[in-house]
């Protein structure tokens, strides 16, 4: 009779729920998100900026623009065109204005980077800066 009351006893004690491998997920499922969070949204292609003697760094907090030699404008990886900088960079700056910069490619038609910089401002955008390398 004793042993079937320690068997019992022994039994009971047996349910407890072991948390470390639980914790291990939620540190590893912490790390995998910190590290795939995306904190500056860059433009998805790459262009080769003209060089400038006055070029300085700019805040990280700015709405990046590219414009490839073909003329194609990039935001965040997606083709906007010219038409949709306006539409993106209002809904970009409706509650957190952030200054813009193009990165347009050397051999982009000044028409072209102009056009850019109208619709950027037309949508709302105080500071408008191109993109170049420090020579």
């Amino acid at each position: 009779m004793a042993s079937r009351l320690q068997q019992r006893i022994e039994q009971q004690n047996d349910h407890s729920i072991d948390m470390s491998p639980l914790l291990d997920v939620v540190f590893i499922l912490l790390i995998f998100f910190i590290v795939t969070t995306v904190f500056v949204r860059e433009t998805g292609v790459e262009v080769d900026k003209p060089q400038a003697i006055s070029a300085s760094q700019l805040d990280k907090t700015v709405i990046l623009l590219a414009i490839t030699d073909a003329g194609d404008v990039f935001y965040d990886g997606s083709q906007i065109g010219v038409v949709g900088v306006r539409s993106t960079l209002e809904q970009l700056q409706q509650y957190d204005p952030k200054p813009v910069v193009i990165q347009a490619d050397k051999n982009v038609p000044t028409q072209l980077l102009l056009e850019v910089i109208d619709e950027a401002k037309l949508a709302g955008s105080t500071t408008v800066n191109i993109a170049a390398l420090k020579s």
